[in-house]
């Protein structure tokens, strides 16, 4: 079959503004949109610009926008879209050419929140146990790949970069809800900041970006209430929501 494809092309170092390019290949009806990209730059187009690395929805490098939406270009089949297929970077980040985007600010917010466990406890012999229920309140959100999408799909994040971002707050529920860790009230912080977690308006487009099906919108809310719930407990961080544009402080 033949496809027709409108990719938005942009090189900071020729171009003042960014354009589109039509191209009509051919394609097999399984064949996904980062196969037809490849059939652009190898046959059509050698200085067309992407990234990608697996191919197979598990790096998160190939996250674009497509058909005006955010998602993988190696999960999507041609078959399934509207003709001509449209493709461009995702919003809210700086182009560095064609599709290819700066996600420093984006991995410097994912660090903010340390991504990792935080426990004074001493090691143990073998390993920290959990039960299957602790297990299964970070489950959801174990499935990050980091690759942009929902925090890129964000009118909040349009409105202002500095929000911290679905996916970063994805990460920070992932060792918010750990049996295991002990970092809640060094995270608060940055959660509980005004660029923080109530920037979230509850819009799920984040939830609806995800290639790997995470309930961003209810990770962000579980975040919240227990933000909530520390705020009000004598143990608790001091509380910054009020200030954060979140419920009053307690």
């Amino acid at each position: 079959m033949e496809i027709r494809i409108k990719i938005q092309r942009f090189d900071p170092e020729r171009d003042e503004a960014p354009h589109w390019r039509q191209y009509q290949v051919g394609a097999q009806p399984m064949d996904r949109v980062l196969d037809v990209l490849h059939t652009v730059r190898w046959q059509h187009d050698g200085g067309l610009a992407f990234r990608r690395s697996c191919g197979h929805g598990i790096c998160g490098s190939d996250a674009m926008e497509i058909n005006g939406r955010n998602r993988l270009a190696c999960k999507e089949l041609v078959k399934s879209l509207r003709q001509p297929i449209t493709v461009a970077p995702m919003r809210g980040f700086r182009v560095v050419k064609d599709l290819m985007v700066d996600m420093t600010a984006f991995f410097e917010k994912y660090r903010a929140v340390r991504p990792y466990l935080m426990t004074d406890d001493a090691p143990p012999e073998k390993e920290r146990l959990q039960s299957p229920e602790q297990r299964e309140r970070y489950d959801d959100t174990t499935k990050c790949i980091l690759c942009g999408a929902c925090t890129t799909a964000c009118p909040s994040f349009w409105a202002n970069g500095k929000f911290l971002g679905p996916a970063a707050i994805v990460q920070a529920h992932r060792f918010l809800m750990d049996s295991r860790d002990q970092g809640a009230e060094q995270r608060a912080g940055v959660l509980n900041d005004a660029s923080g977690v109530w920037r979230c308006r509850t819009i799920f487009n984040c939830t609806d970006a995800c290639p790997r099906g995470i309930q961003v919108t209810k990770a962000i809310g579980d975040v919240k209430k227990l933000l909530v719930a520390r705020s009000a407990s004598p143990d608790g961080p001091p509380a910054r929501a009020q200030r954060a544009g979140g419920p009053p402080s307690a």
